[in-house]
C-alpha cells in the first residue's frame, strides 16, 4: 500500500495527517501528488469527497515551508463561501506544525477583518473570486509573489458566471506559475479555462467526470406533487431509524423555508435551514450544528451540495430535482463520504422526469425506481403546481424540439394577452 511516505511528504505534514487519523493517500492523492511536487500543472477529475483539497494543498504548503515576507505566494480560488471555509479548515489542520500564515476571503462580512490579516502578512490565499477582487482593489497586497493558482469546483464556478471574474484575476497575477484546475465534472466550459489558462497540463481522472460514489445507494420515487413529497419525507423521518443525518436539498429558497416551517410542525426536533440569503454567521453555525450531530435535519438549497464536509451525514434527499443535471452528483456526494457508506433518495414528479434522465445520461448509470409505501397519502395535484409542471414539460420538448408548439409558446401568450386586452375594453366601454 502507498503511503504519505512514500509521496515524499515531509514528517511535520504526516504528524498533521496522523493526528488527524490519516492514514493512506486516496486515488486522487496517490495520482496528483507526484505531479505537483514536479511542478507541472494538472487538471484533477474526481467525484466530490476522494480528497481532492488535501491533494493540492499538501504540494503547496511544502513548496513554501515557512512563512516568509508579506505578500501572497499562493492563490486559492473557490466558487462559494461555505467552500472558503472548509479549505482553511483542512489547511489550518495541516499547517499546525509550522508558521505558515493564510487568510480566508469571502464575501457576506465585512472585508476589515480580512484585509486587515493580510496587511500583517500572508502565504496563502483563499477566496472566492468576488472578493479577491474587491480586496486585491484596495491596494493592500501585490500579487507579483504568487507562483501556484489553484481552482477548484472549477465546473461551479463557470456555472455562476464567474468567468470574467477568472480572466480578470489571471491578468493581476504572475504568467509563469503553477496552476492547478480541479473539478467533478468537466463540460465544455471548464476545458475553455483549462485551454486558456494552463500549459501543458497533465490530466488525472480517478473515475468517469459526473459519476458518484460507489458507496452511495441511490433510489428515485415518483410522487406526483409537492403535497404527497412532504408526506413522503415525513414517513421516512418518522420510521427510518438509520436516517441519523439527513439533508434535504430543494430547488429555491422559498421552497427550503417552507419544507422547514413544515417539518418543524411535525416535531422533527430543531430543522436548520441554508440558502443565499442568510447570513454568513447563520450558515456556518448552522453547518456546525448538523456536523456536531445537535441536529438531525438540514434543509438547503444547492448552496451546500459543494463544500461541505460531514463525515456522518446518512442520507441526502433530493425534494426537488436539481435542473444543473452535475449538481445531482454534487448533492448526493455529501453523503458516503470518507469511504462510508450513504443513501441518496430523490422525489420526482411527472415534470422532473425529464431532468432524472438527463441526469442517468450524465452519470451513465440507472437509478433505481420504486413505489411509494402504501402508508403514504396521495394528494390530488393542485391545478396551479398542475399548470406548472405541464409548463415545464411544454420547455423540456421545445429544448429537444425547436419546433415543437406546446400549450406555453410564445404565440398562444400573445393571442392570451390579445383576448385579455379586448375583454378589458369592453369592460370599460359598457361601464362609460
Amino acid at each position: 500500500m502507498i503511503t504519505f511516505s512514500d509521496l515524499k511528504v515531509t514528517r511535520q505534514y504526516l504528524d498533521a495527517l496522523a493526528d488527524q487519523g490519516i492514514e493512506s493517500p486516496t486515488e486522487i492523492q496517490q495520482k496528483a501528488l507526484p505531479i505537483l511536487m514536479a511542478g507541472q500543472d494538472l487538471i484533477g477529475i474526481a467525484q466530490t469527497g476522494t480528497g481532492k483539497t488535501l491533494a493540492y494543498l499538501l504540494p503547496i504548503v511544502q513548496k513554501l515551508k515557512f512563512a516568509q515576507g508579506v505578500d501572497p505566494r499562493a492563490l486559492i480560488l473557490v466558487p462559494t463561501k461555505e467552500l472558503v471555509v472548509q479549505v482553511e479548515r483542512v489547511l489550518a489542520l495541516l499547517v499546525v506544525n509550522t508558521d505558515l500564515r493564510w487568510v480566508a476571503m469571502y464575501g457576506g462580512i465585512g472585508p476589515k477583518a480580512q484585509t486587515e490579516k493580510i496587511e500583517a502578512g500572508v502565504d496563502i490565499i483563499i477566496a472566492t473570486p468576488g472578493r479577491f477582487l474587491e480586496i486585491y482593489s484596495k491596494r493592500v497586497f501585490v500579487t507579483k509573489q504568487i507562483k501556484t493558482m489553484v481552482l477548484d469546483e472549477c465546473d461551479r464556478m463557470m456555472d455562476m458566471g464567474f468567468w470574467p471574474q477568472l480572466r480578470d484575476i489571471q491578468e493581476k497575477i504572475p504568467h509563469k506559475k503553477q496552476q492547478l484546475l480541479f473539478s467533478a465534472t468537466f463540460p465544455d466550459k471548464v476545458q475553455r479555462i483549462a485551454d486558456n489558462f494552463l500549459l501543458f497540463p497533465q490530466v488525472v481522472e480517478v473515475t468517469p467526470a459526473a459519476t458518484p460514489a460507489s458507496t452511495v445507494a441511490q433510489s428515485v420515487y415518483a410522487v406526483p406533487n409537492q403535497a404527497t413529497k412532504l408526506e413522503m419525507l415525513i414517513h421516512l423521518l418518522k420510521h427510518r431509524e438509520d436516517m441519523t443525518r439527513v439533508m434535504v436539498f430543494c430547488r429555491t429558497k422559498e421552497m427550503v423555508t417552507q419544507l422547514a416551517e413544515q417539518l418543524v410542525k411535525q416535531k422533527f426536533g430543531e430543522i436548520r435551514i441554508i440558502h443565499s440569503n442568510k447570513g454568513q454567521n447563520a450558515r456556518i453555525n448552522a453547518l456546525d450544528e448538523f456536523k456536531e450531530g445537535n441536529i438531525r435535519v438540514l434543509v438547503t438549497t444547492d448552496v451546500s451540495a459543494r463544500g461541505i464536509d460531514v463525515v456522518e451525514v446518512s442520507h441526502v434527499i433530493n425534494f426537488q430535482v436539481p435542473h444543473t443535471h452535475e449538481d445531482y452528483v454534487h448533492r448526493i456526494g455529501r453523503t458516503g463520504r470518507a469511504f462510508k457508506t450513504g443513501e441518496a433518495i430523490t422525489f420526482m414528479d411527472v415534470s422532473e422526469k425529464y431532468h432524472v434522465q438527463k441526469i442517468e445520461r450524465v452519470m451513465k448509470q440507472f437509478i433505481q425506481v420504486l413505489d411509494l409505501p402504501s402508508e403514504v397519502a396521495v394528494h390530488g395535484t393542485p391545478k396551479s403546481e398542475m399548470i406548472e409542471q405541464n409548463r415545464d414539460i411544454d420547455w423540456q420538448k421545445r429544448k429537444e424540439d425547436p419546433t415543437f408548439k406546446g400549450a406555453f409558446h410564445e404565440k398562444k401568450f400573445a393571442v392570451a394577452a390579445k383576448k385579455e386586452k379586448k375583454s378589458f375594453l369592453d369592460k370599460k366601454r359598457k361601464k362609460f
